[in-house]
């Protein structure tokens, strides 16, 4: 009898790689046929336990405000800024919403006598106050005298900065007639002897026009300033 052929044998049993290659291979084309199944599924043996749930928002309570002479009662959280308060839950949208980070000017408002950044103040803190914003400036029909010289020395062009332009010059008229200083009044120990073009750059510098109409609007405040 003739002896086995080892040989088809042995090249068989000596091949273990090409057996699991294969194993490989197919286990790769299984997965590669289900690709919605996420990776971290096939080593997880539970599902991912549930978020907590998040806190549930401050209750709105009613802040009292008078605003450009008229009583508000308002329901709002106490997180709300001043500036939300004014455009979204008393309508009066003439505030702008600029940068949001009191650095451009478009929000500002008079409360209580000075000019603020109404972006930057929550509107609890103003329980009571007094404000006033654009829509306030101007007298029944008649627009104020700032609000004529704007237009009248063409101190805008988009208009967006426009309301806060208008409300910080306001305060600005008022500021110097008490007498405040500046950082370029020369003494300030003193009131400041005139309202120059410096000082109503100065006192202007937190308002932003990205139009460029700063040449006009410093001269519709002094003309103001000057016949007012």
């Amino acid at each position: 009898m003739s002896k086995p052929d080892s040989s088809h044998d042995g090249t068989r049993a000596s091949n273990p790689g090409r057996r699991r290659f294969l194993q490989s291979a197919a286990a790769a084309a299984t997965l590669g046929a289900a690709p919605h199944l996420p990776a971290e599924g096939l080593l997880m043996a539970q599902p991912p336990s549930a978020p907590a749930s998040s806190p549930s928002a401050p209750p709105a309570r009613p802040l009292h405000l008078t605003i450009n002479g008229r009583p508000y009662t308002l329901q709002l959280e106490s997180r709300v800024t001043l500036l939300d308060a004014l455009r979204e839950y008393a309508g009066l949208t003439g505030t702008k919403k600029g940068c949001d980070r009191g650095q451009c000017g478009a929000c500002t408002v008079i409360v209580g006598g000075r000019r603020i950044n109404s972006c930057l103040t929550l509107a609890v803190m103003h329980e009571g106050e007094e404000v006033t914003t654009v829509e306030g400036l101007a007298t029944q029909e008649s627009l104020s005298p700032l609000q004529r010289a704007f237009i009248e020395h063409d101190a805008f062009q988009c208009g967006y900065c426009t309301p806060g332009q208008l409300c910080s010059a306001t305060a600005l008229l008022d500021e110097f007639g008490a007498g405040a200083a500046s950082t370029v009044t020369q003494d300030v120990r003193h009131a400041p002897a005139a309202l120059t073009d410096d000082e109503i750059r100065e006192r202007m510098s937190g308002n932003i026009c990205r139009c460029g109409a700063y040449p006009n609007i410093v001269a519709a405040i002094r003309v103001v300033h000057e016949h007012g």
